[in-house]
C-alpha cells in the first residue's frame, strides 16, 4: 500500500498507533439496500490504468472546500461564562489530570484567529460543533434558561462566518454530553435522551436555522456507542455489554430520526436548510485481494458491523443489516414496522468521517485474514452501490501527526494529496455525488484518549503558551494551493507531446554480465568419429571402430546459446545492446598472469553475432554486483583491498587495455564502470570518497588509453554509466527540503560527473558545494570524512574524458533535510531521508514510477554541464504479470514520452534509450522476456515505439533516409550472414570445375591416343594419380 511504502522509509511517521491506521470513506442516501458486494466481486485494474493513476482534474465549481473541529477538543474555558461540565472534562480530569482540555486551544475566546485562518486557507466552509453543556450545563432545555454568553458565542461566531462568505457547518452534539445527564439518566442507555436532544436540538434551530444551511446532528455515532459505553476508551468510559450497546445505538438512531423530523415539520419550509448524521467507518480489502464468496462475505459483514449498523437503518432499509443480527441474535433491538419507516430516509445527505479513530476499531473486524485498507474512493464507491447514489459530504478526513513535528508535517501533506485526489477519482470515475470536503482539523487540539500527544491541526498551536498563538503547517499552505486550483488541474507539463526522436537515436535494450555459456555447443565439425545410425534398430548413433575423420578448429556457431540468446533481440526493434564482461571470469588472478582466451573468444562470437544482425553493442568492462564479499572484483584484487587500494586502478587500466585489443574492432560504445556512485557506497564503512575517487582515476586511466592508443583505428566511444535517479523536495514549502535534494543529485552526480565536464568547480575537481558541506559537518563532529583532490597531474588526465553522458534513471525520490551524525554510524554524509509519494504508482518491489524525473534528470545534466551528449543505458521496471506486463508498457512509452519532451521542448541532446532488461533469470521482474524466452507483451509496446521513433502526429511520420555507406554496410551483413552457405557454394564450384578440367583432359587424351603410339606404362600411372590429387586439394579446401 502506499501509505505503507511512505510510513517505512518515514521515520516521521513511524508510531505504533500510526502503523494501525489505514483510513477509509463511505456515504448513502435513503433508498432501498444496494449491492455492496460487487465492489469486490469487480475485476480490479492494474496500478496503471487509467483510472487509478494520480487524476490531473478539478472539482465542481460550486465544492465546498472546508475545515472543522469539535468543541471540547478547541474551545477550552471549560468552566467559564456558566458553562456546566461534560462527561469528556470528567473523565479528563478523573484519568490525565495533568493533561486536560480545561484550556485546549482557546478557541472560545479566539474564535476569530479561526476564522482568519479560515480566510488564509481560502476554505468555503467550515465545520464545528455546539458544546451542549455550554448552552444548557444541565442538559435540559424545559424549565432551563439557555447561557446567554454561550448563545452569545455562537451567533457571533456564525455571523463572523458568514460576513467573510463562509458556510457554516454546525454539528449538535460532538460526544461532550452534560454531565448531568450522564448521572441522572444513564447516558444514551436511556431512550428519555431521544426527547432531551431533540428539545435541545429544537432550541438550536430556532436560535440559528436562519443562519445556517448544512447542520449535523451526530458525530460518528458508532464511536460514542462503542468507544463510550463497550470499550471504555472514551467517555463516559463504560464498559457494558454488547445488549447494552445495541440499546445505545438505537437511542442514538432514534435521536437523530426525531430531530431530521423536527426540522422537515417545523423549520424547513422557511429556513431551507439540509440535515444528516456523520457516520465513520473503514475499508477492508479481501484477503491477497481474492475475492472469493467467503473473502467477499467477510469483507461486507466487516462494513455492514460498523457503518451498516447506522447507514441502514437511516440510509437503506431502515432497519439493522441481516448479518448484524444474525451474528447477534436477542442482542439488536428491533425497529416496528412504523418505526423503520419513520427513521428510515432521515438524511437529506450522506456525512462521513473518515478519520483515523474508526481504523483503530477496523482492524479488530479483520476478520480471517481480511485487510483494512486505506482507500476512501472504494468506501465511497461501496455507499454509492449500497445506499443508491446519495449526495456525499465528508464531514471529516485526515490524519495525525507526532507532537514533536511541528509546522513541518511533510507526511500529513502526502496523506491529504491522496485522500483528495481518491475523491476526484470517486467523482470523475466513479459518478460519486461527492459536494464538499472537510479536512480535519482546523487547529491542534485535544485529542480525546491520545491528549496532546498527537495532532491533527492545518494550524500548530502552542499549547504552552499562554497565547496559544496559531501558526500555518506545511499542510495548510499545500491545502490553501489545492482549494486555490479547486483541484489539481493539468499543466503543459503533464501532457503528453507529438514528435520523433532523431534518426541516429539508439534504441536500445541493456543487460548485466552476460553468462559466458561455454555448453551447450555444436560438435558437427570438432568430433572425428563416424558414426551409424540405428544399426541395430534401437535409434542409436554408434562409432565406426577405426576411422578417423578430418576435424576444424572451434567456431563461434559452435556455442548455440548466443544466437538463442540474441534472438530475442529481433522482436524488440533495438538496433542497440548493452552487456558486461566479467572482469573475474576473463582475469581470474586480477593481472595478466591468467587469460581466460575461452572467455574472450566468447565474448567475440557474441560480438560478431551482433554485427550480422546489424545490432551495435555497448559494452561495460565492470559490472559491480553491489554484493558482498567481492562485488565484482578478481579475488586477489578484493583482498588487497578493492577500490581502497591505488593498485586497483592500473589493474583497471590493464584489463581494460586486453578488451580493447581483443574485442575492440567489435565496439562502437564502450562503458568502462557500471554506477560507481552506489559502487563507492558498498565502502561506507571505511572510506566511500577514497573509493570513488579511485574509480574516477580508474576511468580516466581507461579512457586516456584508448585515446591514446586505439581510437585512432576502432573510433569508439567511452564513458561511465551512473546511477541517476532525480530528487524532489519531499515538502515543496521547506527550504531545508529543497537544499537537501540539490544536495542529494550533487553527492549522487555531481561528484562524478564535475571531475570531467567542468560543472560548478573551476578547472574540474569535486564539487564545492559537497566539499564545504563536509567541511561544516567535520566542524561539528558529525562527520570525518573529506574529498580528496586531485594533482595537477591527475586533474589533467580527468578533465574532458568523457565522450557522452550516460545514466541509469529508474525513479525519483522524495527527499527531506534529516541532520545525521555519519561519524558514529554507516549513514551517508548527504543527510538525506528518502521518501515516497503515495500518490505514485508502484511496482512490487515498490519503485515508484515518476516519468517526470527522467526529463527533470537530463535537463539537471543539460543545466550544469552545457549540452553533452546523454545516452540513458538502463531504465526499466520490475512486473509479475508473466505476459501482459501492463505496467512495464506503461512505464517505458510514459518515460520515452518524458524523454522526447526533454529532447523537443527542453533542447536535451538525449541521444539513446536501452530498456532494462532482455530477459528474466528465473521468475517474472525486470524482464522484456520471460526466462522460458517468450515475448511479453512490453517487447512489441517497445518496438512500436522504436518503429516510429517516438509519438509522431497521425500520418506525420518522417522517414529516415539511409546513407550508401549504411546500405553497403547492410549488404555486407547479408554477406557476412551468410557465409556458411557461400563458402559451401564456392567449394562446389570448385569441385565441379575441378571435374570438368579432369573430364577434359582425359576426352582429349583419349582421342589423340588413336593417332598416338601409347605412352610408356610411368607415364600411365601417373595419370591416375592425378584425378585422387585433386580430389584431395579439394577436401582440403573445404
Amino acid at each position: 500500500m502506499a501509505l505503507c511504502r511512505l510510513l517505512c522509509v518515514s521515520p516521521l511517521a513511524a508510531l505504533p498507533w500510526t502503523l494501525l491506521l489505514i483510513l477509509c470513506g463511505c456515504r448513502g442516501v435513503a433508498g432501498a439496500a444496494g449491492d455492496g458486494r460487487s465492489l469486490w466481486r469487480r475485476v480490479q485494474p492494474g496500478p496503471v490504468s487509467e483510472d487509478r493513476l494520480f487524476l490531473r482534474g478539478t472539482f465542481p465549481e460550486d465544492f465546498l472546500w472546508g475545515t472543522g473541529s469539535s468543541a471540547f477538543q478547541t474551545e477550552g474555558s471549560w468552566d467559564q461564562d456558566g458553562k456546566g461540565p461534560s462527561i469528556w472534562d470528567h473523565w479528563v480530569h478523573s484519568h490525565s489530570p495533568a493533561a486536560t482540555a480545561d484550556m485546549a486551544s482557546d478557541s472560545y475566546w479566539l474564535w476569530q484567529e479561526d476564522v482568519s485562518a479560515l480566510r488564509l486557507l481560502g476554505a468555503r466552509s467550515y465545520s464545528f460543533s455546539l458544546s451542549w453543556p455550554r448552552l444548557f450545563p444541565n442538559g435540559t432545555v424545559s424549565g432551563a434558561s439557555p447561557i446567554p454568553a454561550g448563545v452569545l458565542h455562537y451567533s457571533r461566531m456564525i455571523d463572523g462566518l458568514r460576513k467573510v462568505g463562509i458556510e457554516p457547518v454546525v454539528t449538535l452534539f460532538h460526544w461532550d454530553l452534560p454531565l448531568k445527564l450522564q448521572e441522572d439518566y444513564g447516558g444514551w442507555l436511556n431512550e428519555s435522551l431521544v426527547d432531551i436532544f431533540n428539545d435541545y436540538a429544537d432550541f438550536c434551530f430556532r436560535t440559528y436555522g436562519a443562519r445556517v444551511k448544512y447542520w449535523i446532528t451526530i458525530h460518528n455515532p458508532y464511536l460514542v456507542a462503542w468507544q463510550g459505553y463497550r470499550t471504555g476508551l472514551h467517555a463516559p468510559g463504560g464498559t457494558h455489554s454488547p445488549q447494552a450497546t445495541f440499546t445505545v445505538a438505537h437511542n442514538l438512531i432514534r435521536a437523530h430520526a426525531k430531530v431530521w423530523h423536527t426540522y422537515n415539520r417545523h423549520f424547513r419550509p422557511r429556513q431551507k436548510g439540509q440535515v444528516s448524521i456523520a457516520l465513520g467507518s473503514h475499508w477492508m480489502q479481501p484477503l491477497g485481494r481474492q475475492a472469493s464468496p467467503f473473502n467477499v462475505e467477510r469483507c461486507q459483514e466487516s462494513m455492514e458491523a460498523v457503518l451498516g449498523w447506522f447507514a441502514e437503518p437511516i440510509h437503506g432499509s431502515g432497519h439493522y443489516p441481516a448479518s448484524l443480527r444474525q451474528q447477534n441474535p436477542g442482542l439488536v433491538p428491533e425497529f416496528t414496522a412504523t418505526e423503520k419507516e419513520w427513521v428510515r430516509g432521515t438524511a437529506d445527505f450522506f456525512a462521513f468521517s473518515f478519520g483515523p479513530n474508526n481504523l483503530r476499531l477496523g482492524q479488530s473486524l479483520a476478520r480471517f485474514g481480511q485487510q483494512v485498507s486505506l482507500d476512501l474512493r472504494q468506501a465511497l464507491n461501496w455507499v454509492k452501490l449500497e445506499y443508491g447514489s446519495p449526495r456525499v459530504f465528508i464531514a471529516e478526513n485526515g490524519w495525525f501527526s507526532d507532537a514533536s513535528v511541528g509546522t513541518d508535517d511533510t507526511v500529513a501533506i502526502y496523506l491529504m494529496k491522496k485522500f483528495i485526489n481518491q475523491v476526484l477519482q470517486a467523482i470523475v470515475h466513479d459518478g460519486v455525488q461527492v459536494f464538499g470536503y472537510t479536512a480535519w482539523s482546523l487547529v491542534d487540539g485535544f485529542e480525546w484518549n491520545y491528549g496532546y500527544r498527537v495532532r491533527r491541526g492545518l494550524f500548530y498551536v502552542s499549547f504552552e503558551f499562554p497565547d496559544k498563538t496559531r501558526a500555518p503547517k506545511t499542510s495548510a499552505k499545500f491545502y490553501k494551493r489545492v482549494i486555490a486550483n479547486n483541484g489539481f488541474p493539468e499543466d503543459e507539463e503533464t501532457r503528453d507531446i507529438q514528435g520523433q526522436f532523431p534518426c541516429d537515436f539508439h534504441w536500445g535494450v541493456a543487460d548485466s554480465t552476460l553468462q559466458v555459456r561455454l555448453s551447450p555447443f555444436s560438435p558437427q565439425f570438432t568430433d572425428p568419429h563416424l558414426y551409424r545410425w540405428n544399426l541395430s534398430g534401437d535409434g542409436t548413433l554408434r562409432p565406426v571402430a577405426g576411422v578417423q575423420l578430418q576435424t576444424r578448429g572451434p567456431q563461434c556457431s559452435d556455442f548455440l546459446a548466443i544466437q538463442k540468446h540474441l534472438r530475442l533481440l529481433e522482436p524488440t526493434g533495438a538496433g542497440h545492446y548493452r552487456f558486461a564482461l566479467n572482469w573475474s571470469l576473463i582475469l581470474p588472478h586480477g593481472d595478466l598472469s591468467a587469460v581466460n582466451s575461452e572467455a574472450l573468444r566468447y565474448y567475440r562470437c557474441v560480438l560478431m553475432e551482433l554485427w550480422k544482425r546489424d545490432i551495435r553493442p555497448m559494452v561495460t568492462l565492470y559490472y559491480p554486483t553491489h554484493h558482498p564479499p567481492l562485488l565484482g572484483l578478481p579475488g586477489p584484487l578484493h583482498e588487497a583491498g578493492g577500490w581502497l587500494n591505488r593498485s586497483t586502478v592500473e589493474a583497471f587500466r590493464e584489463y581494460a587495455a586486453l578488451c580493447f585489443r581483443e574485442l575492440g574492432p567489435w565496439v562502437p560504445l564502450w562503458i568502462t564502470i557500471n554506477e560507481p556512485n552506489r559502487l563507492s557506497q558498498a565502502y561506507n564503512a571505511s572510506d566511500p570518497y577514497l573509493a570513488a575517487h579511485h574509480l574516477v582515476l580508474a576511468h580516466a586511466a581507461t579512457w586516456r588509453l584508448y585515446e591514446r592508443e586505439f581510437r585512432a583505428q576502432q573510433g569508439a566511444l567511452v564513458s561511465f554509466a551512473l546511477h541517476a535517479d532525480y530528487a524532489e523536495p519531499a515538502n515543496p514549502f521547506l527550504g531545508s527540503h529543497a537544499a537537501a535534494a540539490r544536495r542529494f543529485l550533487l553527492f549522487e552526480l555531481a561528484c562524478f560527473l564535475d571531475p570531467f565536464l567542468g560543472g560548478a568547480a573551476e578547472g574540474g575537481g569535486y564539487p564545492e558545494e559537497v566539499r564545504e558541506y563536509l567541511r561544516e559537518k567535520r566542524s561539528r563532529g558529525l562527520s570525518r570524512s573529506s574529498l580528496p583532490r586531485f594533482s595537477e597531474a591527475e586533474r589533467g588526465e580527468v578533465q574532458g574524458a568523457l565522450d557522452f553522458v550516460a545514466l541509469n534513471h529508474f525513479t525519483t525520490r522524495l527527499v527531506a533535510h534529516r541532520r545525521a551524525n555519519s561519524s558514529l554510524a554507516r549513514l551517508l554524509d548527504h543527510d538525506c531521508q528518502l521518501l515516497s509519494d503515495p500518490t505514485w504508482p508502484a511496482s512490487p518491489l515498490g519503485q515508484a514510477l515518476v516519468p517526470s524525473g527522467l526529463r527533470r534528470t537530463l535537463s539537471w545534466v543539460k543545466e550544469r554541464y552545457g549540452d553533452p551528449s546523454i545516452i540513458v543505458t538502463a531504465s526499466g521496471v520490475d512486473d509479475l504479470a508473466p505476459r501482459d506486463d501492463q505496467l512495464r508498457q506503461f512505464y517505458l512509452k510514459s518515460y520515452l514520452q518524458e524523454a522526447l519532451k526533454a529532447w523537443q521542448l527542453d533542447g536535451v541532446n538525449v541521444r539513446g534509450f536501452y530498456a532494462w532488461k532482455l530477459q528474466d533469470r528465473h521468475g517474472p521482474q525486470f524482464g522484456l522476456f520471460t526466462s522460458s524466452s517468450a515475448a511479453k507483451a512490453s517487447v512489441s509496446a517497445y518496438a512500436e515505439v522504436a518503429a516510429r521513433r517516438g509519438f509522431p502526429e497521425l500520418g506525420g511520420e518522417a522517414p529516415c533516409l539511409q546513407p550508401e555507406a549504411r546500405a553497403t554496410c547492410a549488404l555486407c551483413a547479408r554477406v557476412l550472414g551468410n557465409r556458411p552457405l557461400l563458402f559451401f557454394g564456392a567449394c562446389v564450384l570448385l569441385a565441379l570445375s575441378a571435374l570438368a578440367a579432369v573430364i577434359v583432359t582425359l576426352s582429349r587424351r583419349r582421342a589423340g591416343g588413336q593417332r598416338r603410339v601409347p605412352p610408356p606404362r610411368r607415364a600411365r600411372q601417373r595419370d591416375r594419380v592425378a584425378p585422387r590429387r585433386v580430389a584431395s586439394v579439394f577436401r582440403d579446401s573445404c
